[in-house]
Parts: C-alpha cells; structure tokens; sequence
C-alpha cells in the first residue's frame, strides 16, 4: 500500500481527500501545517507528498523547498487555489513535480497521484538488484549512464543526485539524442503542460541539471540553440 502524506489546513478538503485516497487502496497522513508537514516527512518514508500552499506556520512553498534539501526524489504534488501562470511557476521552480488547481475533480487527482507514482517507480534502489548493462532500462550517452529501473545516474563513474523534475528532464533528452527540442516541447513532456505560461521554468531546470552533469566547460552534454531550445549531444 502506497503512503501519502496531504498537508493541508482546510478540514473540510482533508475529510473529502483523505477519504477518497483510502478507497482507493492509499495509506494517507495528515498534517494540518507546514512545519509539521516537514517534521513528518522528513521522519517517515512516504511515497508522495500532496502539498498546499497557503499553509499557517510555513506556506507550501518553503514546505516544498525544505522537503528538497533532504529527499529528492519523493513526489511532490501542489494542491492550489493560486491557480495563476506565476503561482504554478513558483510551484514548479520550487520543486514541485505537478500542481492541481482547486476546485478540481477527484477523479482528476487521483489520475496526477497514479501518474507521479508511475514515474516515481515506487521501488527503492536497495530492494532490487541492478539489471546487466545491455538491459532496456540502461540509457548510455557518452560517459553517461542512466539506468531507469534503479534511477541511479553516474557520469564518469561518479554518481549524481537528481530531483525527480530533473531526472524526467535527462530521461526526455536521452531519449532525444541530437535532437534540437524546443522549450514548448519540454514542458509539454516533462511538466505535462500544453500551454504557453509566459515562463522560464524550463531554462531554470536545465540550468539546474547542467549544473550537476556538466561540471567542465569543455565537456558539456546539453547545448543551447539559440531561438529554438536545447540539444544533447556529445562534446
């Protein structure tokens, strides 16, 4: 059974929510403010965070960012009534993986929780044991690797730690190689956003992830095309 953790101070909201995840199989806790949201996630192992961000004690948003400095990889799903370009913006560049605007339909949320779930795995590294490299999971590009069963990325041998925003962003561009993508394309597949905010989400989490995985100026992986996007390709 999947563990949820929804940070939320309206009663009503929780009652409606919580319930609703328990009848669909989902073990949930509550946290009725932000600080105590931290606190609980920081000591427990929880599959998913559902997270406000008009909370009392610590608003959503420094929820989201404290949850980040020690566990980056827990899906984090932004409930809001800020449903504004900007708001969903600073959700994101938090570290927010996805936002639902309220009010919204249950059947609509429960498919966002299915969804980051998927893409989360849900399986811890420790519980299974790494598949050979010529596995379908293994992404190779240059010296890098990605093995998507584990989600244990290296470069050069050395391990790298990415948020879950960032890892579906390398996973888009390796499966792109040389492909010049614009940034529309990016956050239509990465964020699941098929509109225009007017934002620079996606250059701020490309500019996140080379930070990580391009540490020499002359080895870099992930180009800008000016006017157009942006391209991996080896150095």
């Amino acid at each position: 059974m999947k563990k949820i953790i929804l940070i939320e101070d309206e009663t009503s909201v929780v009652s409606f929510i919580k319930k609703g995840l328990q009848e669909n199989g989902y073990e949930v806790s509550v946290a009725f403010d932000g600080r105590t949201g931290v606190q609980l996630v920081q000591a427990n192992d929880f599959d998913m965070v559902i997270l406000d961000i008009m909370l009392p004690e610590m608003n959503g948003l420094d929820v989201c960012k404290e949850i980040r400095k020690t566990n980056q990889h827990v899906p984090i799903l932004f409930l809001t009534a800020l449903g504004t370009s900007e708001n969903i913006v600073l959700g994101l560049e938090s570290g927010g993986d996805d936002y639902l605007v309220k009010p919204f339909k249950f059947i609509e949320l429960v498919a966002r929780v299915k969804s980051l779930l998927r893409r989360s795995n849900g399986v811890s590294p420790q519980e299974i044991a790494e598949p050979e490299p010529d596995n379908e999971y293994v992404f190779q590009f240059s010296d890098l690797v990605v093995n998507d069963y584990t989600k244990k990325v290296t470069r050069a041998g050395e391990e790298i730690s990415l948020t879950s925003t960032e890892y579906k962003l390398l996973l888009y561009f390796l499966n792109n190689p040389e492909k010049v993508i614009s940034r529309a394309e990016i956050l239509d597949a990465v964020w699941g956003v098929n509109y225009e905010l007017g934002t620079n989400v996606v250059d701020v989490y490309v500019n996140y992830l080379r930070k990580k995985l391009d540490n020499q100026d002359d080895n870099k992986l992930i180009h800008t095309v000016i006017g157009m996007g942006y391209v991996l390709k080896k150095p």
